[in-house]
């Protein structure tokens, strides 16, 4: 589930590749940030990112717009062609790894790769274009992959309760639904440490499981 980063080697430390106790028993977790296109997976990554995010952001081409349905988001310009990555430090201790996945069909072999070893999914949701978020829940509930489904409530939608997107969308009972604004870093936050919670009761419940009785 997750990596552990021992950061580089400090003073004095006692040889090549010594970490201290405190390196060592930092932790950091992979999160994947999924839905449709245009939905706000870059501006979340970017505005929770503690670091300069890596874009791998191309101009929306003539050719392009013949199979990316921008209805929506008109105003949007560029697409993901392979992801987004930064970092965000929840606690001491404690870091999450984000990684923005490519929202249009064509990219979709790049999923499985990105989601090996991923703790969970934050799936984001546009309600003036919902059905786009379908691809995502299926891919995170056949894969057995922890996910919470963020309502990005973007200007002028139509607003909904938590409960009435758990209906549309058919979701697995207890599966989270949270409203952000993926503009700004601390509703971004709080969407991420809902995530890590859950998953955290969900992989917990999973062992104990395999345990038995």
């Amino acid at each position: 589930m997750g990596l552990h980063d021992n950061g580089p080697t400090g003073p004095g430390s006692s040889g090549a590749g010594a970490a201290s106790e405190e390196e060592l028993a930092a932790l950091a977790l992979k999160i994947l940030v999924a839905g449709g296109f245009g939905v706000g997976k870059t501006t979340l990554v970017g505005a929770v990112s503690e670091i300069r995010p890596l874009r791998t952001e191309e101009l929306l081409s003539e050719a392009g717009e013949l199979v990316d349905d921008t209805g929506g988001v008109d105003q949007k310009t560029t697409t993901t062609v392979a992801m987004d990555f930064g970092r965000i430090t929840i606690r001491a201790g404690l870091s999450l790894y984000l990684f923005g996945t490519p929202g249009q069909d064509r990219f979709w072999f790049l999923w499985d790769e990105l989601s090996q070893g991923a703790l969970g999914a934050v799936v984001l949701a546009d309600t003036r274009r919902l059905e786009d978020c379908f691809p995502a829940v299926d891919y995170f509930e056949h894969r057995r992959i922890p996910f919470v489904v963020a309502v990005n409530c973007f200007t002028g939608a139509r607003s909904y309760a938590s409960d009435e997107v758990s209906r549309a969308l058919d979701l697995e009972q207890g599966t989270p639904v949270v409203l952000c604004d993926a503009r700004d870093k601390d509703s971004g936050k709080e969407v991420l440490i809902r995530l890590v919670e859950y998953a955290g009761r969900v992989h917990t419940a999973r062992l104990l499981d395999a345990v038995g009785p």
